[in-house]
């Protein structure tokens, strides 16, 4: 018998058996797993929407995003959320590019929209969310809702059509149009729940936004188990950790700046956080300082890794039977800080430039490369960057690592950030990973600048705690005793904040602009 895979069947399974449970909470809203999704599928058809037709969504972490998941599937089209923080000229291009036949946004964004439209040469249907019709939409979302149909009719579809559509930030040119398929998506939850075991009683914190590769999976995994969605909308750590308590949140996946801003919080002990049992920390390398921190407020934190290309997990830092019981308390956090090692369904090397693999020692580096049903089918409409990308049937990550003899990874750098120095390859995760051990230090990041014996040599750009001192030589000094001599970094500088994306991640190639520019900016 075949049935082709499909992530309606999790919404499926979760309206026969959790129907009438609370299934999704947003502020004051609560919702269960009937009928919405039907009526939102049912809404797109009345506007037009066909088979293979591509709806994005610009919003935050709203629980109208969280019905797109499985309305726009069920109506046998192509979702494609937005990051919200993009320019208007981006997210024009965006729409362009996929060819989105409707709109759904925000009323807050009604301003960047308004400004978006001149940049396009064909203009969506409009659909508003949460406002009146006082900008360009022509169409209200709960109004449409209120007037569809309840009525259950699938597309048919094929697995392997496109089902979700995600653009990587533009950092190297235009945004590249990361398409997965219905099996792709439909395995990664199966394989990704196999590991995190989610279940009826898990109460999931959105945190992460869900433009952001589904905001690893999330809508899947927990709607399949049958637990409970809450939506952090914004960001801010008294209504994260009140949404905590309140809502005996069990389960967290988060980038380390969120945490990191989390627990360095002056008030995060007035709150009740003892549901609070996972966390799971991915988008940027975790360092051992920041899984204490973490576990310090109650939850077991691991590290984890995944890319938009690969719907997105594929490791995770499990303690595993037969290491853990031979490690120091010390040592477990350092392993729950590496990149950890492949989930069910993944295989994972790491080689060298040859494309051999590279000692399992934990020093060689080499370049993560994947195979797996969760990488994506294509770069949309760019078969040239697909071709570079995926070769000899494996996915490039671009991402340097070590293996060790468990086979554990530890990602060292991402290609384009390892500093060259001498011929010697530093590691610049490792040099922030020293900093985050002194107390003082809230952010930081570590990129490459210009010298003229060395060729490259490491800066740090740091933030400190509020309140807390620290001067460039204090934490030279405190380098030096984990660091071998050659990796301090030479020039270390202070700001009150560091650029980020809009998913969290430290701007590193803004940072490091200025000490390239020309190059007349040079370290000695």
């Amino acid at each position: 018998m075949f049935i082709p895979l499909s992530v309606l069947e999790f919404r499926d399974r979760a309206e026969a058996y959790y129907g009438d449970k609370v299934g999704v909470v947003d502020g004051d809203r609560e919702f269960t797993y009937r009928e919405r999704t039907h009526r939102l599928a049912n809404v797109l058809r009345d506007l037009g929407v066909e088979k293979g037709d591509r709806v994005s969504f610009i919003t935050y972490n709203t629980h109208q995003l969280l019905e797109a998941y499985f309305g726009v599937i069920e109506a046998g089209a192509i979702l494609n959320p937005i990051n919200i923080r993009l320019a208007p000229h981006e997210i024009a291009y965006i729409v362009g590019h996929a060819g989105s036949k409707v709109l759904f946004y925000h009323h807050d964004f009604t301003p960047l929209v308004e400004a978006m439209l001149p940049h396009m040469q064909r203009r969506p249907t409009l659909v508003v969310m949460e406002g009146d019709h006082d900008g360009p939409a022509p169409h209200e979302y709960e109004a449409l809702l209120a007037a569809g149909s309840t009525d259950y009719e699938p597309a048919d579809v094929d697995e392997n059509d496109i089902a979700e559509l995600f653009y990587t930030s533009g950092s190297t040119g235009q945004p590249k149009g990361v398409a997965t398929s219905h099996r792709t998506v439909h395995l990664h939850a199966l394989y990704a729940q196999a590991a995190l075991h989610f279940s009826q009683e898990t109460t999931a914190l959105h945190v992460v936004p869900l433009f952001h590769v589904n905001a690893w999976g999330m809508p899947h995994m927990i709607t399949l188990s049958g637990g409970r969605h809450v939506m952090l909308r914004r960001f801010a750590p008294n209504t994260m950790l009140s949404l905590i308590e309140k809502h005996r949140v069990t389960d967290i996946l988060a980038v380390p700046v969120i945490l990191n801003a989390l627990v360095n919080h002056a008030d995060k002990g007035r709150y009740d956080l003892s549901s609070w049992k996972h966390t799971y920390i991915g988008g940027a390398p975790a360092s051992p300082a920041l899984i204490r921190a973490v576990e310090e407020l109650g939850p077991q934190a691991l590290a984890g890794y995944g890319l938009t290309e690969t719907s997105p997990i594929l490791t995770i830092a499990f303690p595993r039977e037969g290491i853990v019981e031979h490690e120091t308390p010390e040592q477990r956090v350092t392993r729950q800080a590496m990149t950890g090692w492949a989930l069910p369904g993944i295989r994972l090397r790491v080689v060298d430039h040859e494309g051999q693999n590279v000692r399992p020692d934990g020093r060689e580096i080499g370049e993560i490369v994947v195979r797996s049903n969760t990488v994506m089918t294509e770069y949309y409409k760019d078969p040239e960057a697909t071709a570079a990308t995926i070769r000899d049937g494996w996915l490039h990550t671009g991402d340097m690592a070590t293996i060790d003899e468990h086979g554990y990874v530890l990602i060292r750098d991402r290609a384009k950030d390892i500093i060259i120095r001498g011929g010697e390859n530093v590691s610049s995760v490792e040099i922030e990973n020293a900093l985050y051990e002194h107390p003082a230090v809230l952010e930081c990041a570590v990129v490459a600048a210009p010298h003229e014996k060395w060729g490259e040599v490491p800066v740090a750009i740091v933030v400190l705690k509020e309140g807390a001192e620290a001067t460039a030589r204090d934490l030279q000094t405190h380098c030096k005793k984990h660091l071998a001599a050659f990796k301090v970094p030479r020039v270390i500088e202070f700001r009150d904040q560091l650029p980020k994306t809009g998913t969290g991640k430290i701007l590193k190639a803004e940072l490091r602009e200025p000490f390239w520019a020309g190059q007349e900016k040079r370290v000695h």
